[in-house]
């Protein structure tokens, strides 16, 4: 057996330097977490043999142009290439604003990751001999000025003449902000998962699958998870900021006979100076949160639950979302209702044959 590489992913960091945190009572992000966490992670990596990092989208809090400097120079300092892409967090409207860069600025501040051509906001570059990077853009503004999750005609265009050149033995990662396949049940069709989706994710599964492209990495939900779709994986790595506080290092394997295999190992942020007990502490500010939160869950189709019925069983679900984020999460809450009981399971790690399938955390992926 031969190494071919390792790589890690960090996703969601949500950068905020001190001055420009700002605060709500009902947020579930960790910020003030986001520098001391990320130093701890780059510390680990320092050690590792790695050959690259993916950072795929929302580093920074909102887009502020202070933190999107830190990390530009921070990422220059690492002993190996780091790429990006935006994330919906990171360019909140088209043009800029007084606390926030536009959408088309981008580019600018991260041509050392990625972006050799900083008036696209999408490129394609080669990782190590072999393996090709296509970094997309899924931010899109509407008409009224609203951010939505798409990829523009002009960019589907570009990717399909890229995936029209692609050698046949090359590896291929794409990587994109919003999830592009389900990751909780319904997730496309549920007003709360809806917006984390990619609006025109057929037409890129379209050309990815026409391509033979098995490995798609996003971020956005702040989940763990692996989803599949006939030989498609997509890996959407949770948020640095929010708990479990997650990062992953992945190796991917090759043996004389050809065969390839991808090795994804998770880790978590422990501590950081001022939270000795992160998981801890980041566990409970989710729950203490999460009520609002598991009201509209439950009363939203398809259980349609009362304001009265769903306040009575929250309580009861306030470390759902928290599991979820987790990974590898298994439901079982007999003295619920049996239709809450029936709906909770679905998001249980399980094959649609009821099978248990812990891969969002620790898995080999076979390719071809």
């Amino acid at each position: 057996m031969a190494v071919a590489f390792r790589f890690a992913i960090v996703s969601d960091p949500h950068i905020a330097l001190p001055h420009t945190i700002w605060d709500h009572p009902s947020r579930f992000h960790l910020v003030e977490v986001s520098i001391p966490a990320l130093e701890a992670i780059l510390d680990h990596l320092a050690a590792l043999d790695l050959d690259f990092l993916l950072l795929p989208g929302d580093l920074t809090q909102h887009g502020e142009p202070d933190n999107h400097r830190w990390l530009a120079d921070r990422l220059a300092k690492l002993p190996f290439p780091a790429y990006v892409i935006p994330g919906n967090h990171d360019v909140i409207a088209p043009q800029p604003t007084e606390t926030a860069i536009g959408l088309h600025e981008f580019p600018y501040y991260y041509q050392h990751c990625g972006y050799a051509d900083p008036t696209q906001l999408y490129y394609t570059c080669e990782l190590v001999p072999g393996v090709r990077l296509i970094a997309l853009n899924s931010n899109q503004f509407d008409a009224e000025g609203k951010q939505v999750g798409r990829m523009d005609a002009a960019q589907l265009q570009w990717l399909a003449a890229v995936l029209a050149t692609l050698d046949p033995d090359e590896l291929v990662f794409v990587m994109i902000h919003h999830n592009v396949l389900e990751h909780i049940p319904g997730q496309s069709r549920h007003g709360m998962g809806r917006r984390y989706m990619l609006e025109n994710a057929p037409a890129l599964l379209q050309l990815l699958r026409s391509a033979g492209v098995q490995l798609l990495f996003t971020g956005h939900l702040h989940i763990q998870d692996i989803a599949t779709q006939g030989r498609l994986y997509e890996i959407t790595t949770g948020s640095l900021v929010s708990y479990p506080h997650p990062y992953r290092v992945l190796t991917l394997h090759r043996d004389r006979h050809g065969r390839s295999w991808l090795e994804v190992e998770s880790h978590r942020v422990t501590q950081v100076p001022e939270l000795r007990y992160l998981q801890t502490h980041s566990r409970e500010w989710m729950g203490d949160r999460s009520l609002g939160f598991m009201v509209r869950l439950l009363t939203e189709p398809p259980l349609s639950l009362s304001p009265g019925e769903a306040t009575a069983i929250a309580p009861d679900l306030r470390y759902f979302w928290a599991d979820i984020a987790d990974g590898d999460a298994l439901f079982e809450f007999p003295h619920l209702p049996l239709p809450v009981q029936r709906y909770i399971h679905r998001f249980s790690a399980l094959t649609p044959e009821g099978n248990l399938a812990l891969i969002d955390n620790a898995v080999a992926l076979q390719l071809t």
